[in-house]
């Protein structure tokens, strides 16, 4: 196996785990509104899911590990890829900050800073910065 297989294989089996992680927060209520249904569509085609990996992960989300991000700065740079898609074309209406606050909680942050972060971050998308600019005032915004 080259380096490059290697790398291409751990790539897609990170993105399978972090759409794992995000079909299982828009599937928690049991119910996944169209809006929800065309949010996943839109990731998986992003995070490069096939269409027969899209059907199993949705059957059964938990077979695929979750590898949340280790590092805050790639915890704020999943948040701004989230945050771009939910809020940009406002495709969710209303619901994309409380979507956003349960992505929030499985990227990693915190119930009692997830308010904050996600209010920011949208704040920060809403003006369209870039993602260096993005993880740079997110990181910078108790100071």
């Amino acid at each position: 196996m080259s380096i490059s297989d290697l790398f291409d294989s751990e790539f897609k089996s990170r993105n399978k785990g972090h759409f794992s992680a995000i079909a299982r927060v828009a599937l928690a209520d049991g119910n996944v509104s169209e809006q929800e249904k065309e949010f996943l569509n839109k990731l998986a085609n992003r995070l490069e899911i096939s269409a027969s990996e899209y059907e199993e992960i949705i059957e059964n989300p938990l077979k695929y590990p979750i590898n949340p991000p280790y590092l805050y700065t790639q915890r704020l740079e999943r948040l701004y890829d989230l945050a771009r898609m939910v809020h940009v074309d406002h495709q969710l209406g209303d619901k994309q900050d409380k979507l956003l606050r349960k992505f929030g909680i499985a990227l990693g942050f915190t119930p009692s800073n997830v308010n904050y972060i996600v209010d920011k971050a949208l704040s920060l998308v809403d003006k369209r910065v870039d993602s260096d600019t993005f993880v740079y005032e997110m990181q910078n915004m108790n100071k």
